[in-house]
């Protein structure tokens, strides 16, 4: 399927070339042989690691995507932590205060925050601070300050959800017979929001979290690409409007990997949150 995006030899030969040219240089990168053949030998030498060479770069697939590894990292991390922080919070907050200003504000920032399309979210950020107020820079990765919009995109793609599952857990939760128990006890509100009902209600939140930090992994191709950010993201856009097969491919395999690994660990972390758990 990604012979689909077009013949890497056709956008490598010059407009001059000949048709001989054009087959030597398809023989030479074995694109002459049929299409299971080729997949044969592909799949021969990605078992080894071999992912092939960049027909743009002409270095080797798995380099150029190893090097792009720490920037989408970087901006995974940054956008899940404040989706994580502002919607356990407001989450958290919407369950205690439900039908309160707090619970309808919380919801309200749900659907606008779902409603809103990343590359529009992005376009605006850029318009306020960046062509109006000129005090973020517009694209690129450097310091904190060009790490700021593109992780307020990134978070507030992934908020909502995270919002709505922290109320309706907590709203469970909280209603549980061993909640009145602790209450009767005479235990400060803190002690029992974060000792007995957060821990009972983590699992959800932390599948969830797992599973959008294991999606943003896979690049947060439209977030990189308006930002101009140098990640997995933006690196295989480029692959595919260049037909580059080899660079396209290595990230796809190498990122599904990454995200099974993610949902792994996700689950191994179950038995910490709930000792009723065990892995045998």
């Amino acid at each position: 399927m990604v012979f689909m995006s077009g013949d890497p030899v056709m956008l490598m030969v010059p407009m001059t070339a000949t048709p001989e040219e054009i087959q030597n240089l398809r023989v030479a990168m074995g694109l002459d042989k049929p299409l299971w053949m080729q997949y044969g030998l592909y799949m021969s030498r990605a078992i080894h690691g071999d992912f092939g060479n960049s027909i743009k770069a002409e270095l080797p697939a798995i380099r150029l995507f190893l090097e792009r590894v720490p920037a989408t990292l970087e901006l995974g991390i940054a956008g899940m932590i404040l989706a994580t922080v502002v919607g356990v919070v407001v989450g958290i907050l919407s369950a205690i205060r439900r039908d309160s200003w707090i619970d309808a504000l919380g919801r309200i920032l749900a659907l606008g925050s779902q409603s809103m399309p990343v590359f529009w979210l992005a376009l605006m950020l850029i318009i306020l601070f960046s062509v109006q107020l000129k005090v973020l820079p517009p694209f690129g990765r450097g310091g904190i300050k060009e790490l700021i919009m593109p992780a307020i995109t990134l978070a507030t793609y992934n908020i909502p959800l995270i919002l709505r599952l922290t109320r309706s857990a907590f709203f469970d939760v909280i209603h549980q017979d061993y909640i009145r128990t602790a209450r009767a006890k005479g235990l400060p509100d803190r002690v029992i929001i974060y000792q007995h009902i957060l821990r009972n209600a983590a699992i959800p939140i932390l599948t969830v979290t797992g599973m959008n930090f294991g999606r943003i992994l896979g690049g947060a191709i439209i977030t990189e690409t308006v930002f101009a950010w140098p990640g997995v993201g933006l690196l295989s856009v480029d692959a595919i409007f260049t037909a580059d097969y080899p660079v396209i491919m290595a990230a796809t395999v190498i990122l599904v990997v990454s995200v099974v690994v993610v949902n792994f660990l996700t689950d191994l972390l179950y038995a910490v949150l709930d000792p009723r758990i065990r892995y045998d």
